[in-house]
């Protein structure tokens, strides 16, 4: 019997078999509206794997990729080499559409990855990726999660990279284009994601993953302060009509104490628990038109499964209302990454 999770990336499918739920509000639709793809070393998440997710029981309309670095270009210019990315999501979007996967619609949208501190050099690649999607590509993430603890991960080699010159030069072109933003920072970042929402107005900026407070490493222990900080820079970010925020990926530390219980995947009780004072803020201040829950899979696939996450949510907001919860599982999301009207 598996004794729990694998944090090397792989997934224990017969450790999560070992806890089931049954399926709340079965019918509701829902656009997954962050999820990866890749093949890597102990770790494969392709087709075959996301549509067995989504065929666990939630009805799922259509998902977003978001970018992770998958299937680049081996060879060529290095700036053009996350086309390979787009391409790879194109073909598994066509393999979706044709009907031959199941009802759900993967890959609908693209959120890619282009390195906007190339200026005015990002205009042609950002083309290319249009012209390669077929029309889905909606979006860049350009991911500066920094912290100056060295526990904490980073995706860039430097803070501040939000306030660059060369950033800003590369970032205009998104509205040229009718492209959103996807920020992956720290909530200690947040304030940065709020002036460049106030400089670029008429660019679309995602949250990802509730604005990511740094809740271990450095902040073990702090986990009142932590929220307290976090939640005064969400409310300040929330007055950026612009901005909006995925509600999702945050771990949760287990109040359990028998062994047994820790053994098990979570439960939507837990994760619901545990993430509850995050959504209400999120929910008070950006309102339901603003937020959108996110899978993050395969990456949460490691702590639970895909039915037992949007069961989560569901628990979540089970006392919004009906168009709050249209809002939150597929309105908030078809409008920030412009999906089909027949997919929302």
């Amino acid at each position: 019997m598996s004794s729990g999770p694998d944090f090397s990336g792989r997934v224990d499918e017969a450790w999560l078999a070992q806890y089931r739920e049954e399926i709340i509000e079965p019918e509701l639709p829902i656009v997954d509206c962050h999820h990866h793809l890749w093949s890597r070393a102990g770790s494969v998440y392709l087709l075959p794997e996301l549509v067995a997710d989504l065929s666990s029981g939630h009805n799922i309309r259509a998902t977003v990729f978001e970018e992770c670095g998958s299937m680049y270009r081996a060879d060529g210019p290095e700036e053009l080499r996350s086309l390979g990315e787009t391409e790879f999501v194109t073909g598994v979007a066509a393999m979706s559409a044709s009907g031959g996967f199941g009802p759900a619609r993967a890959c609908a949208a693209i959120v890619g990855n282009v390195n906007l501190m190339l200026r005015s050099r990002v205009e042609p690649i950002l083309e290319a990726h249009l012209a390669a999607s077929g029309g889905r590509f909606s979006a860049v993430r350009f991911s500066t999660a920094w912290d100056a603890d060295e526990r904490v991960h980073k995706t860039v080699p430097r803070p501040g990279m939000l306030e660059e010159s060369q950033f800003r030069e590369g970032f205009r072109y998104l509205a040229r284009f009718g492209l959103a933003f996807d920020a992956w920072v720290y909530h200690p970042q947040l304030g940065e994601v709020g002036t460049l929402a106030a400089d670029f107005p008429h660019t679309q900026i995602v949250i990802n993953h509730f604005g990511s407070p740094i809740l271990g490493g450095p902040n073990a222990g702090r986990a009142a302060e932590v929220f307290a900080e976090w939640r005064k820079a969400m409310t300040t970010l929330a007055s950026h009509e612009n901005v909006s925020v995925k509600l999702g990926a945050l771990p949760v530390r287990r109040s359990q104490t028998s062994r047994e219980s820790r053994a098990l995947p979570l439960s939507s009780e837990e994760i619901a628990a545990a993430w509850r004072p995050f959504f209400e803020v999120c929910v008070e201040h950006f309102g339901a038109r603003r937020c959108m829950f996110e899978s993050n899979f395969p990456v949460q696939k490691r702590w639970c499964s895909y039915a037992v996450l949007w069961n989560a949510f569901k628990r979540l907001a089970s006392d919004a209302s009906a168009d709050e919860k249209s809002a939150l599982f597929r309105g908030t999301a078809a409008r920030a990454y412009k999906l089909p009207p027949a997919l929302a």
